[in-house]
């Protein structure tokens, strides 16, 4: 007997449901899948980008997601910046070399000279460094003087700084047997002899101009402005000092960090570094080649701005450790100064930051809260962080 199925009439309410295969159930499975990761990323977008609102912290109750934590710190931030300079002895000094006559011999470039040492020959006669700022004016010895009846003659002492100056290097060169004072007494005329005996001179006991030259300290020799055999000039022989220093021609906008004592850090050629400090800065700015020029169809306002923009002012950085520097004479240096500084900050590091949707940025804390933060300076991977629901010792995230 044949069963008759319901709805074979063609009522389409009683048309038979189709079989449920493997397929079918499949389906249905992966589109729910599908809305329930849609679902728990709209619940995680909503808290990163702060959609919650709140006084301070963001999206409270968001799952907490992946990654390290690390503390909310208080410390002094400092961001550094960086110039170019120049590794040497400076710029050469003429020697005020007052002898005249024929260049009979000269220093080695580089050369060191010391108090009593010999910076050149004139006439096959020693000029002598001494150490003094004061520079030699006048010939040093007795003095003879004329009574006004104008037989025999006495001795007098010539006196002045000049005469102690000498006097002074004259006992530190081991010469005794005279009071260092401002008189050039007959006790040092026999001192000056014996000095000159040492040196290969007639013993005259009287310094001539041209004798000797003063200098503040050792100098070291840089160029020479004339050859042997030629007649000696004023420029005969430039110096510099023995100890290598950095200059560099700072930005005169942008020098406020040049002040006489600031600390830095300069990178040598070889990758090294060495401290120094700033020992001197020029106060008369100078422009740089094409600083003033405009640009392609620039007006005059641009020019003149950029024109000042260019100035740059020479500032001198001394550097304590000399054998730091190794055998290096000279080269192009990288010189690392302070540019800004902002002491006892709350700070985070930069990867813990989020972007938030209302603006700004915050940072995620253990609970998986998103609290609203202020920035300030960034320096060295860091951030300046503030904001009423942020505080010293706080955990924050850093994404994976």
């Amino acid at each position: 007997m044949t069963e008759t199925m319901p709805g074979l009439d063609g009522d389409p309410a009683a048309t038979p449901e189709p079989p449920r295969g493997r397929r079918g159930r499949r389906g249905r499975r992966t589109a729910l899948l599908a809305s329930a990761v849609v679902l728990v990323a709209a619940v995680a977008v909503v808290g990163a980008l702060g959609l919650g609102g709140g006084s301070g912290k963001v999206g409270a109750g968001a799952p907490a997601r992946t990654g390290s934590f690390v503390p909310v710190t208080r410390i002094t931030l400092t961001e550094r910046a960086s110039v170019d300079g120049q590794l040497g002895y400076g710029a050469g000094i003429p020697l005020p070399v007052k002898a005249t006559g024929t260049v009979t011999w000269l220093p080695e470039q580089g050369a060191t000279i010391g108090r009593g040492g010999t910076l050149l020959r004139v006439d096959d006669r020693p000029v002598v460094l001494m150490y003094g700022q004061l520079p030699t004016y006048r010939a040093l010895g007795q003095r003879t003087s004329t009574p006004s009846g104008g037989t025999g003659g006495t001795s007098a002492e010539l006196k002045g700084m000049d005469v102690l100056q000498f006097e002074t290097n004259l006992a530190a060169l081991g010469y005794t047997g005279f009071t260092v004072d401002e008189r050039f007494s007959a006790a040092t005329a026999q001192a000056v002899k014996r000095w000159q005996h040492d040196l290969g001179l007639p013993e005259t006991g009287t310094v001539g101009i041209g004798d000797v030259v003063y200098s503040t300290g050792r100098v070291r020799i840089g160029q020479t402005g004339v050859r042997l055999g030629a007649a000696v000039t004023e420029n005969a022989v430039s110096y510099t000092g023995t100890a290598r220093k950095v200059v560099v021609d700072a930005s005169a906008r942008d020098a406020a960090w040049a002040v006489r004592g600031a600390a830095l850090t300069i990178h040598l050629p070889d990758g090294s570094t060495v401290n120094g400090k700033v020992a001197s800065v020029g106060r008369q700015a100078s422009a740089a080649e094409g600083g003033g020029s405009g640009g392609e169809g620039g007006g005059g306002g641009e020019s003149g701005s950029g024109g000042a923009a260019a100035a740059t002012l020479p500032v001198t950085v001394s550097i304590k450790d000399q054998k730091a520097l190794g055998g290096l004479d000279s080269g192009p240096v990288t010189v690392d100064h302070i540019g800004k500084e902002r002491k006892n900050v709350l700070t985070v590091p930069v990867a813990a930051l989020v972007a938030l949707a209302e603006g700004g940025y915050g940072v995620e804390s253990r609970s998986g809260q998103f609290v609203a933060v202020k920035t300030g300076l960034f320096a060295d991977g860091r951030v300046e962080v503030s904001g009423s629901a942020v505080s010293e010792g706080m955990k924050v995230r850093i994404p994976e």
